[in-house]
């Protein structure tokens, strides 16, 4: 039988793709990615395949059909750390009304996404009591959560979910990262192959369903070097650096962090030194290779096509392969009992 195909949305770096493809023993058929400079990791991780870049403006009854569309709306909408402006119309993260568009005219059997905590508590722009005589007796208005927004798309697209969060930490990695995984299935979806068995899975990947003890974790890193510190939104520096008192010299004393660091080595690859001395004047700046790292992704998956700053950007951006492995291990066997009750 012919392997599975994905379609990926919002596709950036394909962090996600990465684990969809190990997890389904997939391939992927198209992106969809509108930004220039991950779209250049994508040629290149993925030489021959289709970016129809932007959502808005794809023909969806002319793509590739699929049998798995994955993708992380953008978030910065529904981001702890964005403006918090959920899905309203007009927004980023109102993107979200374009994957359904997607979904509807696709009609994949699978759904996979991704995206930040926010999701579960940011503002979808509506309420669901609209005036005080209209359910209950209007003392608490309850207003629609971004989350609840896309369950109800999904289940009027004849979608039923099963949802989980967990941490990039979970799986191994030296960082917190937070993020929410939801795996969508059509309600006329049957397992047969070659879809993953009910209880194992066709795919691998070293690290996932391990647990492991508490370590101190590395902080995000940001763009600006870690001398001093990051500038916050009131122009005030950070106190939190990369690695406090982290010598010029390449040889790092880890310190506090050297065992969560040891454990994702043990998992993935060495660690590259965090700083380089490519700065003015030789100052010391954050190294783009080891945000990849932090990230789980190969060597090179980035920096060897994107130069410093967007390649960091990209990371940050991106998706823990590892951690959405380790995500749909959780959820898919939910699916599988689903599906045979």
């Amino acid at each position: 039988m012919n392997a599975l195909k994905i379609g990926s949305l919002f596709s950036g770096i394909g962090g996600l793709d990465i684990a969809v493809e190990q997890f389904f023993n997939a391939t992927t058929a198209w992106h969809c990615e509108w930004d220039e400079e991950p779209s250049k990791v994508l040629a290149a991780r993925w030489p021959g395949v289709p970016n129809h870049r932007d959502v808005t403006t794809v023909d969806w009854a002319t793509v590739e059909p699929v049998d798995i569309m994955c993708g992380g709306f953008p978030c910065q909408d529904v981001s702890l750390a964005g403006r918090r402006a959920g899905m309203k119309e007009g927004t980023r993260s109102g993107l979200w009304s374009e994957f359904a568009r997607a979904i509807d005219i696709v009609r994949p059997k699978v759904v996979v996404i991704e995206n930040v905590r926010g999701l579960i508590s940011a503002d979808a722009g509506g309420v669901v009591e609209p005036c005080p005589w209209c359910m209950g007796d209007g003392a608490d208005e309850y207003r629609l959560r971004a989350l609840d927004a896309v369950v109800a798309d999904l289940s009027d697209l004849g979608f039923d979910a099963e949802w989980t969060g967990l941490r990039a930490a979970d799986v191994g990695a030296p960082h917190g990262r937070f993020r929410f995984f939801l795996v969508a299935y059509a309600r006329d979806f049957r397992h047969e192959r070659p879809w993953p068995s009910r209880d194992g899975r066709s795919g691998s990947q070293d690290g996932c369903g391990r647990a492991y003890p508490p370590l101190t974790l590395l902080p995000t890193p940001q763009v600006a070097d870690a001398m001093g510190g990051h500038a916050s939104r009131s122009g005030a520096r950070s106190d939190e650096l990369l690695l406090p008192g982290l010598a010029r010299e390449l040889t790092v004393n880890w310190g506090e962090y050297e065992p969560a660091v040891r454990l994702w080595e043990s998992l993935t690859r060495p660690a590259p030194t965090p700083t380089l001395p490519d700065g003015k004047n030789g100052n010391h700046r954050l190294n783009a290779e080891f945000v990849s790292w932090m990230m789980g992704y190969p060597l090179g998956w980035v920096t060897d096509v994107l130069t410093r700053n967007p390649a960091i950007k990209a990371c940050g951006n991106g998706v823990v392969p590892q951690q959405a492995f380790a995500a749909l291990s959780i959820l898919w066997p939910r699916v599988n009992q689903a599906v045979a009750s």
